[in-house]
């Protein structure tokens, strides 16, 4: 029971939640783009994992223990000058994910909606469905968001950390490459 809500922001901003999630770029104060909630329910909790966490205000329908800021960078290696995701940002991600309560939607965001939050939202599927086929959970991440290409660090550390023995790394480099694109559509991954 269950489901994520991803989507990225196209110039930094907040989110507003609600029967829908706009983007409002922060810079203007203008809603760069809408999407409704299927069943009209609004999130009660939201994942930012991005370099510039501080640019995303906590909505304020969103309790402050329900938002967690994970700061990393997009990257699949060290790199001098930047953040690369290491066990403990993970490890903050699944603690937080298992602490949802499903009766609400949650809302997994990055910069853009490709590739960090598309790897904590699969990382966070396969922790709190055990025994749920990771080729499943890689192929509904597909469906629902083409443009989908998760980050392989992340999803490598939390293969291991999970226990997963790389299949969740398998699943991944099966679905390939997401259609090229500068920001994604927000989209629906079901828990089950």
């Amino acid at each position: 029971r269950g489901s994520m809500g991803l989507g990225g922001i196209s110039s930094g901003g907040n989110f507003n939640f609600g029967t829908f999630l706009d983007a409002i770029d922060y810079k203007t104060g203008k809603i760069a783009w809408r999407h409704d909630w299927p069943g009209g329910g609004g999130a009660s909790h939201v994942l930012t994992v991005m370099a510039n966490v501080n640019q995303v205000q906590r909505p304020e329908s969103v309790l402050p223990a329900n938002h967690l800021r994970v700061q990393m960078d997009d990257i699949t290696e060290q790199m001098d000058g930047f953040l690369a995701p290491n066990d403990a940002h993970i490890v903050q991600v699944l603690d937080f994910v298992r602490g949802w309560d499903r009766h609400a939607p949650l809302v997994v965001h990055c910069y853009a909606g490709i590739s960090r939050s598309t790897a904590s939202a699969f990382a966070s599927v396969c922790a709190l469905n055990p025994r749920r086929d990771e080729d499943a959970i890689a192929q509904a991440l597909r469906r629902a968001s083409p443009t989908a290409t998760p980050n392989i660090r992340i999803v490598s550390l939390a293969d291991r950390l999970l226990g997963r023995d790389g299949r969740m790394v398998a699943a991944i480099e099966t679905i390939g490459r997401g259609v090229m694109a500068a920001e994604a559509n927000p989209f629906r991954l079901d828990l089950e």
